[in-house]
């Protein structure tokens, strides 16, 4: 069944519309590069990653003498998406049977490694189901939703509701595209963004907001400029310049730390927070890139998301935002999420976050991965994977294990509003 599955999502990206990103990773494969975790972002042979607990599972002399069997079993057809036929596994969330069919999805390359997770997890409960994931980017992703492309998708900030420029705001061609009803934004993940480094010799580096905003900015140049030694006394910092990366692709992750950088930066960032990167540096596309790049260039800077950062071994700065410095972690960064407001309605759960406080023991550069849904307008079997594999991700058992991934999970209060919301839909 498993091997069948794959060989849906095979056919899926292999016959996907023009308009839809090629898909270039699946799971992860590797051993442990930190503490707790067990992903590597080790590139394979054609730029694609396979799940290391299933082809454990399965053990390698299975796979080579059953393969070609039991993929010649699922037929010359793929099972047509969505099919909604029960099957007798055990449903994730209670009182109710396990769907079957196949759920597409795309955007956020923050929450890739947490989504991942979860849909392994998922698939040892309701194996029948397929849920593929393409981390192309929250831009991506929004704008493959609201054209029909995916069932839902992954975004690190919420749905448009105002155009700068006259245009149709996300908003609202969401909600055309769940015919007539609003699309709802569900806070899912929430991974922390590390100013990540990489420097011979300096071990600890001390940030704040307004020394953020002027690397990144590009007004401070170098690593021994006065502003970086005054909060780094005795560090080992060279004269040599700062080389800063950022996110080429339209990305949440960049108007995330834009926005904090705005917030915090005392005036320092001049530009208005968006996907798009308005700072100086070289680009680099996706998270995995911007990662890559700080790790292989001495006396780099720049901004990614917490586990991508942990897998690099690259160096994270703690954060001072006035009450002392910071070392990120899920605690640090639940304290900040504590801080957020509500700025959606109903079931929509589209969180404020402040970038700017001072709470003590608080790190400040959080961003919630949210997932785009429609609140109605879907088929009634895409409806009914929607909302099984969700009500898994909001689950306490799915949160759980995100911990070891380098992400923090929801507050039991939102995952509860998280779970709601996910139930209301139909």
């Amino acid at each position: 069944m498993a091997s069948c599955r794959h060989a849906r999502r095979r056919d899926y990206y292999r016959n996907r519309s023009p308009l839809v990103h090629p898909r270039r990773t699946t799971r992860s494969l590797g051993l442990p590069t930190v503490s707790g975790s067990s992903r590597s972002l080790i590139p394979q042979k054609g730029n694609t990653l396979v799940s290391v607990n299933r082809l454990l599972r399965v053990g390698s002399v299975a796979v080579a003498s059953l393969g070609v069997l039991a993929l010649s079993a699922c037929g010359s057809d793929p099972q047509p998406s969505g099919s909604s036929s029960a099957s007798n596994s055990t449903s994730p969330s209670a009182g109710g049977d396990c769907p079957s069919g196949t759920l597409n999805a795309e955007g956020s390359t923050a929450q890739k490694n947490a989504i991942d997770e979860v849909i392994s997890k998922y698939n040892e409960k309701c194996a029948d189901v397929t849920v593929n994931y393409n981390p192309t980017g929250s831009g991506a992703g929004i704008k493959q939703f609201n054209a029909a492309q995916v069932d839902f998708a992954g975004s690190d900030s919420s749905l448009k509701t105002t155009s700068t420029d006259g245009s149709e705001t996300e908003a609202a061609a969401a909600a055309k595209r769940c015919a007539g009803n609003p699309a709802l934004n569900l806070p899912m993940v929430i991974g922390p963004v590390a100013i990540s480094y990489n420097v011979d010799g300096l071990t600890k580096l001390i940030l704040d907001g307004p020394t953020a905003a002027k690397i990144f900015q590009g007004t401070i140049k170098t690593w021994n400029a006065p502003e970086i030694a005054q909060l780094n006394p005795g560090a080992k910092l060279p004269s040599a310049p700062i080389a800063v990366f950022f996110r080429s692709d339209e990305s949440g992750t960049t108007e995330n730390f834009a926005k904090y950088l705005a917030a915090a930066g005392g005036g320092a960032w001049k530009g208005t927070p968006a996907k798009k990167w308005t700072g100086t540096g070289a680009g680099k596309n996706k998270s995995a890139g911007v990662a890559e790049a700080v790790k292989s260039t001495k006396n780099s800077i720049s901004y990614v998301e917490w586990s991508y950062a942990v897998d690099n071994k690259l160096g994270i700065a703690q954060i001072d935002s006035g009450a002392g410095p910071v070392e990120l972690s899920a605690d640090s960064a639940g304290k900040a999420l504590a801080a957020a407001k509500p700025a959606g309605t109903g079931s929509d759960l589209a969180l404020k976050l402040d970038y700017a406080t001072k709470a003590p023991g608080a790190y400040p550069i959080i961003l919630v991965t949210y997932e785009v849904v429609c609140s109605k307008g879907l088929a009634a079997d895409k409806t009914a994977l929607e909302k099984s594999f969700l009500t898994y991700f909001a689950s306490a058992e799915g949160q759980g294990a995100l911990t070891a991934l380098n992400y923090a999970p929801l507050p039991e209060a939102t995952r509860t509003q998280v779970d709601a919301a996910i139930q209301a839909i139909s």
